[in-house]
């Protein structure tokens, strides 16, 4: 197979990466983006509520959440509510599952199976769950898994908490899991986590899974075929 762009983003606000999902996932079932696309990023602090969501799964207040300048965003991926902030990796496979020949099943065992194997280079010892997707530390979630599929091209993703401030989960069910403890990296260690090292691991980890090369990308690559289909 050609080689994926990885496009490895700054932080970016939510909103801005779903729009540039979306328009990259549009070009590439149109085949304007000629490969698959894996996007690294972290976003500023924000609530994503998945299409099994309900609000009875937030636990503050509309007035709370102005007063915390925290967004909820209804999104089209699977699973319930979770929180994305800084510290936290989150990672978007665009990728064609037809032509990878990759069956949905299998692509979140690989997003599981790369949280997992990154978190081991930390001494983490994390595993995916065929009921509650995502990685599991003990009973503590490590890392969370929601994807949706159009017309055959994955977008959406997953979420490791690497050096995340917890506190944000505390005002949710997350996953709509009742007393769900979250973990990160940071916190099972007790020591200093690199971001930039955790974002490589990823990439080599997911790459290696989905048995797919990585090449690396630029906004400025990218953006005249994901114009044209946006």
């Amino acid at each position: 197979m050609p080689p994926a762009y990885l496009l490895d983003l700054p932080a970016t606000p939510y909103a801005e990466a779903l729009a540039m999902q979306r328009a990259a996932a549009a070009a590439r079932r149109d085949g304007r983006l000629d490969r698959d696309l894996i996007i690294l990023v972290e976003h500023p602090p924000v609530f994503t509520l998945g299409r099994r969501g309900g609000r009875e799964n937030l636990l503050i207040t509309a007035s709370e959440l102005r007063t915390k300048g925290i967004a909820v965003i209804p999104v089209e991926r699977g699973g319930d509510i979770t929180y994305h902030g800084p510290g936290q990796l989150v990672v978007y496979p665009l990728i064609d599952l037809n032509a990878a020949a990759i069956r949905v099943v299998d692509l979140v065992t690989a997003l599981e199976a790369a949280m997992v194997q990154t978190a081991a280079h930390w001494g983490v010892t994390a595993r995916g769950d065929t009921v509650h997707r995502g990685a599991w530390v003990g009973s503590r979630k490590l890392g969370s898994v929601g994807i949706t599929v159009r017309r055959g091209v994955s977008f959406h993703g997953l979420a490791l908490n690497a050096t995340t401030d917890l506190t944000p989960f505390d005002w949710i069910n997350p996953c709509g899991i009742q007393a769900c403890r979250m973990t990160s990296l940071a916190r099972e260690t007790d020591r200093p986590v690199d971001m930039a090292k955790v974002r490589r691991r990823m990439a080599d980890h997911l790459g290696r899974l989905l048995r797919l090369p990585l090449t690396s990308a630029t906004l400025e690559d990218l953006a005249p075929m994901v114009r044209e289909a946006a």
